[in-house]
């Protein structure tokens, strides 16, 4: 046994001066103590190397045994003390849950959108300003396509003439103000999003409140609104899609004065004389009208959140529902505007 400590003693120090890992030094141990019970169960009974071992092999045996039970308990004790030093793993805050995986897989298999894309998605802040009829199916469908927070402006209440076509409000909410007839029925569709509902309209006292959204889009029903909307999107660089309908009509178009793109004014130099283009109230408009353009307008959205395909910027898109006709017109930024100009 003492010659077996005496070399134990050596292996280990020359594996300490050569600086060689601690499982190295213990395996040398090991092949060592291999050796030795080797020794005992061939050397035969008096032989001058059996009798300095020891001579009995179950005596080293049971040291052998006592040693895996002394590193067993340490192994053990190692990792009890890790457990209760590490803190329990966290589900990462960006991670998807079973429910949002399953809800999101349609876009998750489209090549263009993925994973990667619908986490975008879920990263975005999108601003809608009008809960009216461009803003219902806007809204529908981005809570529906997972956009993680959806601002949503709008001074209005729900009257009963809304009702045939801003199709995100009921009979039941008559009354009560757009944005939170449109949240209760985002979150009702969508429990994983964020909505801020801002009832109030949108004037040069609320410009500042597009910074905080990465888009902005802009179903507003008057002129002055949209003017104001596009100097706060130029402003602050931000892009905006814009559309407006009536009667059987619409166009859309997405604006990115920021990427030398033209701003909404750039389109439209000079509002209207009064008068001159009726309201929906005014004129009328037929009932899925805006919900084509609203779509349209969700699908640009999902587009230019994601970086699939191609956008509409620098393109004007008209759709006459009464003739099933689409026409596109290229459009141009304007040196002379007063908002985006040199």
């Amino acid at each position: 046994m003492s010659y077996f400590l005496i070399i134990a003693a050596v292996l280990w120090g020359i594996g300490w001066l050569t600086g060689a890992p601690m499982r190295a030094r213990w395996a040398m141990i090991g092949v060592l103590y291999l050796a030795v019970i080797l020794a005992l169960s061939v050397l035969p009974e008096g032989h001058a190397l059996r009798v300095s071992l020891g001579g009995s092999l179950g005596e080293w045996l049971l040291v052998g045994a006592l040693a895996v039970i002394v590193m067993a308990y340490r192994a053990g004790l190692r990792a009890l003390r890790r457990r209760v030093q590490m803190p329990p793993p966290e589900e990462k805050s960006d991670s998807f849950r079973p429910a949002e995986l399953e809800r999101y897989m349609r876009h998750i298999l489209l090549r263009e959108i993925g994973g990667p894309g619908q986490r975008k998605l879920k990263d975005a802040k999108v601003l809608v300003i009008g809960a009216g009829g461009l803003g219902a199916p806007v809204l529908e469908y981005l809570a529906a396509s997972g956009v993680g927070v959806i601002g949503v402006i709008d001074p209005d209440v729900v009257e009963a003439s809304n009702l045939q076509r801003q199709v995100i409000h009921t009979d039941a909410h008559l009354g009560q103000p757009k944005v939170f007839s449109a949240s209760e029925a985002m979150t009702a569709q969508n429990p994983f999003i964020e909505v801020r509902p801002y009832h109030r309209a949108f004037d040069e006292s609320a410009m500042d409140l597009v910074a905080e959204y990465d888009l902005v889009l802009d179903g507003t029903d008057n002129f002055d609104t949209r003017y104001l909307v596009n100097r706060a999107c130029v402003t602050h660089g931000k892009t905006l899609i814009s559309a407006a309908i009536t009667q059987w009509e619409g166009q859309i178009s997405t604006y990115k004065s920021q990427e030398n793109g033209p701003c909404y004014q750039c389109v439209f130099p000079e509002c209207p004389a009064p008068g001159m283009v009726p309201s929906c109230a005014e004129a009328g408009v037929a009932a899925p009208l805006p919900g084509i353009l609203g779509t349209m307008m969700a699908m640009e959205a999902v587009k230019e959140l994601t970086g699939a395909g191609q956008g509409l910027k620098g393109r004007l898109v008209i759709h006459d529902a009464l003739y099933a006709e689409t026409r596109s017109i290229a459009v141009k930024k304007r040196s002379d505007c007063p908002i985006c100009g040199a």
